[in-house]
């Protein structure tokens, strides 16, 4: 685990945390601290022992009242005393104890053991303060006990008043801050006017696809078939020379045309929107002609890379495309031919069949 100054630890001891330190177990620590007196009275208290060093610290000896700092006690002996964990809280003078972690122990890598005490403190009195020393006591190798004890630490506590003739009284309001105190951030008005813009943008955008259908659906009604109309279309299309004038890319997006406003209108589909994929995958689930959706796929799909991908396609392939959507249109024309015949034979046989029913009641 990493405290404070990010020191690595082996291992942590217990961890309590107190909001404040209840005043009663202050107390009953130091009536156990006064009882253990007679115990450790015999107990020899030396300025150091050899192999043992006790270190204190704090993370800053001034600091205004209710601020927290941090109160470490270090005690690094070698592993040949066995220590007994200083006695807690029991003897910081008059600061609560906010948090603490006692007796974490690490072990050195010359062999020595290293335990640390840290405290969390605060104050709300304010004066010159000392944190008091803290015994250390070891049991000794000969079966005997010594103590050590740490330095004491000063700690002074500053008001939150600047000086002595600052009041606590109410103060007078200061005057307002002039206009351009409050100046406004000038980028704000870039910034919110992208933001309005890309409104605008979107709401005109979608004025645009509202107009466009309406536009669409109050186009004059051509009474020709669907395939008239795409013969035609064809037709003009070839008259161009879009081939000959290697103009590839806008002679594939008029062929793409061509086939998809076809194929949406026999089929009822709305294609207009659609994507490549979307179309494909719509007529997919349609029953279509004998090998027509796998004829269509390759061509839409070369037609991509031509009209998105800048690639160039020879000529006989785009010529050979042309036959491919004439084909389409002539297989779907066919298709429809036929499915309405077998519809009509099918109504005619009911009315057929209704009229005989009708004559042999009679």
């Amino acid at each position: 685990m990493t405290y404070g100054n990010g020191m690595s630890m082996d291992s942590i001891g217990r961890h309590k945390r107190w909001t404040t330190v209840p005043a009663a177990l202050i107390v009953g620590c130091c009536l156990l601290f006064c009882l253990a007196g007679s115990a450790v009275a015999q107990v020899d208290t030396v300025a150091n022992l050899p192999g043992i060093t006790v270190e204190t610290s704090v993370d800053r000896a001034e600091m205004f009242i209710g601020d927290l700092i941090t109160y470490r006690l270090t005690i690094t002996y070698d592993s040949i005393y066995e220590l007994v964990p200083p006695p807690l809280g029991a003897n910081l003078g008059a600061f609560d104890v906010k948090d603490y972690q006692t007796d974490i122990i690490t072990r050195l890598d010359d062999g020595r053991i290293r335990s640390e005490n840290i405290f969390t403190l605060s104050t709300f009195t304010t004066g010159d303060y000392t944190i008091p020393p803290i015994p250390a006591l070891f049991n000794l190798p000969d079966g005997g006990r010594k103590m050590v004890l740490s330095e004491a630490v000063p700690i002074t506590v500053n008001s939150l008043l600047g000086s002595e003739s600052d009041s606590a009284d109410i103060r007078p309001l200061k005057p307002p801050k002039p206009p351009e105190v409050f100046a406004r951030d000038p980028r704000e008005k870039f910034i919110y006017g992208g933001i309005a813009l890309l409104f605008i943008l979107i709401a005109a955008l979608l004025l645009w696809r509202r107009f466009r259908r309406r536009k669409s659906s109050s186009d004059p009604i051509d009474r020709r078939t669907k395939w008239e109309i795409a013969f035609e279309r064809l037709a003009l299309l070839k008259e161009q020379n879009l081939v000959s004038q290697e103009l590839y890319k806008q002679y594939y997006i008029e062929l793409t045309e061509i086939a998809r406003e076809y194929l949406g209108r026999m089929y009822a589909v709305d294609v207009l929107e659609m994507t490549t994929d979307e179309f494909l995958r719509a007529f997919h689930e349609i029953s279509l002609p004998d090998q027509l959706y796998g004829a269509m796929t390759s061509f839409f799909d070369h037609a991509d890379l031509v009209k998105f991908a800048k690639f160039i396609p020879e000529r006989a392939r785009a010529e050979a495309d042309f036959d491919v959507v004439h084909d389409l249109v002539e297989a779907v024309r066919v298709d429809h031919e036929r499915r309405r015949q077998t519809e009509i034979a099918i109504t005619t046989d009911d009315h057929n069949k209704q009229d005989t029913m009708t004559e042999v009641a009679g």
